[in-house]
């Protein structure tokens, strides 16, 4: 008889919305922060420098690279050192182990929703810069100049992630733990007021 699948090799279970609300929400989610991160881009570029524009660029990228190596931390984190730290009541533990519950939708989250929405932004982005460029100085090959903006991006996010993929792999509990721990810094606040109400009563 075959043995029952133990630790991490047990099915994990998962809380939350039906998967017809859980698309409607993502579908929200993502056309909220596209407009988001649009706008946000665009306010922070117009009228900004070429370094102060290249600053912008990168760090759309690097936001990107950073939700991407969440993604894959959260679906490779094995469980049961958060839930020994969850029993020494170590901040943030019980948050990440809510991540790695639901691993596939927050990895959806990270990797699909904000992973592409920073790719479309940064070209949106890139494409600015090299028309501003243009505007500043004389190039030769002006396409030249557009689709080796977009060439460096694209290198830029792929070899970004890729060694992002190999980080999230080897350090997937202390990523996933740091990540329960921001998630903690902004919700205990509320949960602590919701507390000291209940005892004032």
């Amino acid at each position: 008889m075959e043995k029952p699948a133990s630790g991490t090799q047990k099915k994990r279970k998962r809380s939350g919305p039906s998967p017809a609300l859980w698309i409607t929400l993502v579908f929200l989610a993502t056309v909220v922060i596209s407009a988001g991160f649009t706008h946000a881009s665009g306010v922070l570029l117009d009228g900004s420098g070429i370094y102060a524009a290249l600053a912008v660029l990168l760090l759309i990228i690097l936001i990107g690279i950073a939700f991407d190596i969440l993604g894959v931390a959260v679906t490779a984190a094995p469980d049961q050192p958060l839930h020994s730290m969850a029993a020494r009541k170590v901040r943030g533990a019980k948050e990440a182990i809510g991540l790695i519950k639901n691993a596939d939708r927050v990895a959806s989250i990270c990797n699909d929703v904000i992973g592409d929405i920073c790719g479309v932004v940064s070209g949106s982005a890139a494409a600015v810069i090299a028309v501003r460029l243009l505007e500043d100085f004389t190039f030769s090959w002006p396409n030249v100049l557009k689709v080796g903006m977009s060439a460096l991006v694209a290198g830029l996010t792929v070899g970004g992630k890729a060694i992002g993929k190999g980080v999230a792999l080897h350090h997937s509990v202390p990523i996933v733990h740091f990540a329960g721990r921001v998630i903690s810094a902004f919700h205990r606040p509320f949960i602590g007021g919701k507390k000291q109400r209940k005892t004032s009563r």
